[in-house]
């Protein structure tokens, strides 16, 4: 049971982002992202309530749930969808994996958490190896703005996201229902994706091609709604740290996916970069296991 919530947590989330591409189009970001999350949040909200299962929150409880919203369910998918408009979406995964490191920076500045070597060391190797994955583009004098410019924003949308683990954590400390709170706080992040649209004067006409519509519900019900729950599951089953083992895979998932439907092709320089990327991912999370200690042998007088 483990090893199938893993796979499916691994397979969900590695190809939500060929369906993020599938909605860069005529419709704008915060439209696309608008209705993602407002269908998913309207979908949880019923499977809770019809299930018993929604939880009340108090006044405070909701400012963070806005906060997480904002973080992780509207701005910084914001930020990935329209960085799509200057990288592919395979690239796009393989920055998001630096959220695993983000983490760990933020668990120092909120938290207070020591700052481990090795989350130095996998720091160095992850920027090394974004450097060698894009240095055919960065190389490119034509191309160096708007690759800057889909690193930036894809970086920025990892940090939010990031930021919306940390509230995530404040949650759990005190013992919130995740899922309702994630039912909370995507509604939170539909709503100010819905004023961020109106505000830029977009429209919100839908484009009704199988391809927009089909991404658009798979990134509602099964990357947002199917794939929380399905990862909460895991993390209740077999803890946080081994569930978090899962985002080491999704650039190999999304680099494939986007080699089949984007035609990516890989370099030997590409290659290395995401190796030493995984190696920074995989360091970050190894914990030596402590040497067994043999038993004292006290003699008897």
């Amino acid at each position: 049971m483990n090893a199938t919530l893993y796979a499916a947590t691994v397979l969900i989330w590695g190809t939500t982002w060929i369906a993020i591409a599938m909605q860069s189009g005529p419709v704008p970001s915060a439209v696309s992202v608008f209705y993602r999350f407002a269908l998913a949040s309207l979908l949880l909200l019923a499977i809770l309530l019809l299930s018993r299962r929604l939880r009340r929150i108090g006044p405070r409880d909701h400012l963070f749930c806005l906060l997480q919203g904002l973080c992780v369910f509207s701005f910084n998918f914001y930020c990935f969808y329209s960085a799509n408009a200057y990288i592919n979406s395979g690239l796009e995964a393989v920055l998001f994996s630096m959220a695993t490191l983000f983490n760990a920076i933020n668990g120092v500045i909120f938290f207070g958490q020591r700052l481990e070597s090795r989350l130095i060391r996998a720091n160095v190797l992850g920027l090394i190896g974004i450097v060698c994955l894009f240095w055919h583009d960065l190389s490119a004098a034509d191309l160096s703005r708007e690759t800057l410019m889909g690193i930036g924003l894809s970086l920025l949308g990892t940090y939010g996201f990031s930021l919306g683990n940390m509230i995530s954590v404040r949650h759990q400390a005190r013992q919130l229902d995740l899922l309702s709170t994630n039912a909370y706080a995507m509604g939170y992040g539909a709503l100010a994706m819905l004023l961020l649209a109106w505000l830029r004067g977009d429209a919100f006409a839908l484009l009704w091609t199988p391809a927009y519509l089909g991404s658009l519900v798979y990134l509602a019900v099964v990357g947002s709604v199917v794939g929380f729950a399905v990862y909460f599951a895991l993390v209740g089953r077999i803890g946080a740290g081994p569930a978090a083992y899962a985002t080491v895979l999704f650039p190999l998932i999304a680099l494939g996916m986007s080699t089949l439907f984007e035609g990516y092709r890989w370099s030997g320089m590409a290659v290395v970069g995401l190796l030493l990327i995984i190696g920074g991912n995989l360091l970050l999370f190894h914990r030596p296991r402590p040497s067994a200690t043999p038993p004292v042998q006290v003699e008897r007088v």
